[in-house]
Formats: structure tokens, C-alpha cells, sequence
């Protein structure tokens, strides 16, 4: 028996300081592998920017959030501060294309400790199941907003991928804030 996907699932916290989200996006794994990899599918709906796809490779994420949004959408006060153009780098960790990418989250290139991205795809049929991990998160804060942050993203790529017109996106964090919070608890 198959296990369903619900692509609006909760991330599940492994231990702490780490979340996984799974969610089942129309294959084949060639085309999920490209928005996850090359930097103009990906600022559909995570950050544009570059990826030296090679271990020890630089990745620059250029966020700009506003961008993902439907048109019409209020941006929460507490959320303005994400509305972007903001950037963010890291280094490539694991590499095997187009099954698994690794990469640091927030690499300041100063030796301090920075978090880090998993993302694994498995075929299933004529989709691919996304299996996303972030680990090392050092605080609750950053727990938080990095949960509220990926499954928000991670409904912009299934609709993005679907042919879907946008969702939700900032009214999506104010849902998903409460719920994970009782995770990471300020």
C-alpha cells in the first residue's frame, strides 16, 4: 500500500533543531531536480540565485518574497522585514544528481555554525516524492521561522509545478505560526 502525501502536511520535528516535510510533485525527477537546482525555476518559488552544483560548490539564495505572493495579498507587519530582496549563502554538502542535494543554510564564511538543507527525490510512478530536511537550527526563533518559511515555500512549488495560480503565501505564515510554535516555543 502506497503511502498518501498530503502536500499541505505539517513538517514533522525529528529532533531538536530539525523538520522534514514530504510532499508528491508531478515528475518526471529531471523537472523537480531543475526547480530545485536552476536558479530561475527556483526563484518561482524559493530564491533565485546561483548554485556551483559540485561538492564545496558556493549556493547564493536571493530572496525576494513579495515576488511569490498573489498581487493582492497584505503582507503581515511582523512578516515585512521578509518581504526581501534579501540574500543568503552556503556550500554545497551532498551531491547526487538528480536523486539528493545538501547545502548549508546561512554560511557567513566566518566559521560559525550554520544549518543545513537536505533535499532527497524519489520517483513514485510519474511523480516524485520531495523529501525536505533542515538541520542544525540552533534556536526557536529560528526553528520557527524556518518551519512557517518552508511550507510556505513548499506550497508555492506544488502549485508552481501543478500549473496552480499562486497560494497564500503570507496569510499562510500567520496559519502555520501557532501550529509550530508549540514546537518551537519562544
Amino acid at each position: 500500500m502506497k503511502h498518501v502525501i498530503d502536500n499541505d502536511a505539517f513538517g514533522t520535528v525529528l529532533e531538536s533543531g530539525a523538520i522534514r516535510f514530504r510532499r508528491l510533485l508531478p515528475g518526471p525527477i529531471e523537472r523537480v531536480w531543475e526547480y530545485i537546482t536552476d536558479p530561475e525555476k527556483r526563484a518561482t518559488w524559493l530564491a533565485a540565485g546561483e548554485m556551483e552544483l559540485r561538492i564545496g560548490g558556493k549556493v547564493t539564495l536571493n530572496f525576494h518574497n513579495a515576488k511569490l505572493a498573489p498581487k493582492d495579498e497584505a503582507v503581515p507587519e511582523w512578516l515585512q522585514p521578509f518581504t526581501g530582496p534579501m540574500s543568503l549563502n552556503g556550500r554545497i554538502t551532498q551531491l547526487e544528481a538528480p536523486r539528493r542535494l545538501g547545502m548549508t543554510w546561512g554560511d557567513a564564511g566566518d566559521g560559525s555554525p550554520a544549518s543545513e538543507v537536505l533535499f532527497e527525490l524519489e520517483s513514485q510512478g510519474k511523480n516524485v516524492v520531495l523529501v525536505l530536511t533542515h538541520r542544525r537550527l540552533t534556536s526557536n526563533r529560528e526553528g520557527l521561522m524556518v518551519s512557517c518559511g518552508w511550507h510556505a515555500h513548499l506550497g508555492v512549488l506544488v502549485a508552481q509545478m501543478n500549473g496552480d495560480p499562486a497560494p497564500a503565501y503570507w496569510s499562510k505564515f500567520d496559519q502555520l505560526q501557532p501550529v509550530y510554535r508549540k514546537h518551537f516555543p519562544e
